[in-house]
């Protein structure tokens, strides 16, 4: 199945030019197109979907398949329905009724044509729903057959048989891969011609932004910008952040290793903590706080700590400077979003580009995520002739 790989920034992007494609093409009176998100668990693949419908204020749907036991839950309750006619001076006019409605429009003039039909109430997962949304079918893969079936003609049409999706609705699915290590369907060509697929794969630098807006304990986001490596499809970012989440209570690290050990062996496995636990012997865990660094009110400390953190010369430490500087980036987009600006703060970021303590290629990348991220609040960094210097490099 032909799939372009994606991190989440890029994801986010991709679904908004369908869903902007698809109010074109359904302007044309085109069938809206599918897509199909596969990832490994963990990556975030319904958390990115929601999140974006509620930025664009569309309605969302979830629905997950592998959950559903009753058909009737997905497609809604058949309902016999009969045909009604009343002529015209164009000739016969004709509608599909329910029974109790057909009684009523008999009463009203029509007449029964002898046609009959089973329909389908509209389900109650959709009932009222106005324009405009996303429906999620979530985990595609897993759900019993019977159900992938029945998604078939409302992912290709938007229809089934009886109801339809309001306008601008977009389908999305999630599903994993199909490589043997889950237990999900396979889906032939009659499926996947049917939307368009991509792969989301995990990005350190989107996950640290992530994680720096959802303010995970910090000293974690450190080690993984220190060992992305350990990112991998058993040890997932959902049960990374499982034990992040189960540690971050600790004062100090170094006082708490046996519990530590024990609960990230019962999480993410025996290599990743040992990994960690040597992080914490190395003391990373105690490098200076983004928030330090940005706001603490004595910038000769701020300075001389990070130098002395970060090293010069032979002794330079290009892997914390770059965890320090992307720690410094993410946490300043995230707090500056809502916060004011102050002239110190601008001050200090100008002290942190000017002076000797960052390589150049981490001072350009320092310049340009922060103007790029939010040029309202940093564009007064570009005034410093020096810094201006790191937006046209």
């Amino acid at each position: 199945m032909a799939q372009v790989k994606l991190n989440s920034a890029e994801l986010k992007d991709f679904i908004k030019h369908v869903i902007n494609n698809n109010r074109f093409i359904q302007g044309q009176g085109k069938v809206p197109t599918a897509l199909n998100v596969v990832g490994n668990a963990g990556l975030g693949k319904t958390t990115i979907v929601s999140n974006l419908a509620k930025e664009e204020g569309m309605q969302f749907v979830k629905i997950n398949l592998a959950m559903i036991e009753e058909l009737s839950d997905l497609v809604g309750f058949p309902v016999k329905e009969f045909q009604i006619g009343k002529d015209t001076p164009d000739g016969l006019k004709t509608k599909w009724v329910t029974e109790m409605e057909a009684e009523l429009a008999v009463k009203a003039g029509f007449k029964l044509t002898g046609a009959r039909r089973t329909a389908y109430c509209a389900p109650e997962w959709i009932s009222g729903k106005g324009e405009s949304g996303i429906l999620l079918l979530d985990d595609y893969t897993r759900a019993d057959p019977r159900m992938i079936q029945a998604c078939m003609d409302l992912i290709n049409t938007q229809e089934y048989i009886s109801w339809k999706l309001p306008k601008d609705w977009t389908i999305i699915l999630t599903t994993n891969p199909d490589g043997g290590d889950y237990h999900v369907n396979s889906m032939d060509v009659a499926q996947t011609t049917r939307f368009i697929s991509c792969d989301l794969k995990f990005d350190v630098d989107c996950w640290a932004q992530w994680a720096e807006e959802t303010a995970m304990d910090g000293r974690c986001i450190n080690f993984i910008l220190k060992h992305p490596e350990v990112v991998t499809e058993s040890t997932n970012p959902r049960a990374i952040t499982t034990f992040f989440n189960a540690i971050s209570s600790f004062e100090k690290f170094e006082d708490n290793l046996p519990m530590i050990q024990m609960i990230g062996e019962g999480s993410v496995g025996a290599d990743m903590t040992s990994l960690f636990t040597l992080f914490i012997n190395n003391k990373l865990d105690q490098l200076m706080s983004p928030k330090d660094i940005i706001l603490h009110d004595n910038e000769d400390y701020i300075v001389g700590t990070l130098k002395s953190t970060v090293g010069r010369g032979d002794d330079y430490r290009a892997d914390i400077a770059s965890i320090m500087s992307t720690r410094i980036v993410n946490f300043a987009l995230a707090h500056f979003k809502t916060n004011p600006m102050k002239s110190e703060v601008i001050k200090r970021f100008e002290k942190l580009v000017v002076d000797e303590i960052f390589a150049i290629d981490l001072k350009y990348m320092i310049v340009r995520n922060l103007i790029n991220g939010n040029k309202q609040k940093f564009q007064k960094l570009m005034l410093n002739d020096k810094v201006m210097e790191y937006t046209i490099r």
